[in-house]
């Protein structure tokens, strides 16, 4: 198991995220985008919001996701 926050996935606070695959966190995170996005939350609207800007280049996209991937296989397991 694997722990992420929303920030270091591209959101806007510090809430912990813990998975197995890198697969699942960004599961995790989409749903936690969904609930802030539902509450009307400003920052995590901005960050939608920058995420839709990055989605609209394919090669950005895949580079933001290797990135990540990347991130998320460097860390401990715990």
């Amino acid at each position: 198991m694997k722990t992420m926050t929303c920030k270091q996935l591209g959101g806007a606070c510090e809430m912990k995220f813990h998975a197995n695959s890198f697969e699942e966190m960004v599961e995790l995170s989409k749903k936690h985008a969904s609930e802030m996005f539902l509450k009307g939350d400003t920052p995590h609207l901005k960050a939608m919001q920058d995420m839709k800007t990055m989605m609209q280049s394919a090669n950005a996209m895949q580079e933001w996701f290797q990135i990540k991937r990347n991130e998320f296989n460097a860390l401990p397991e715990h």
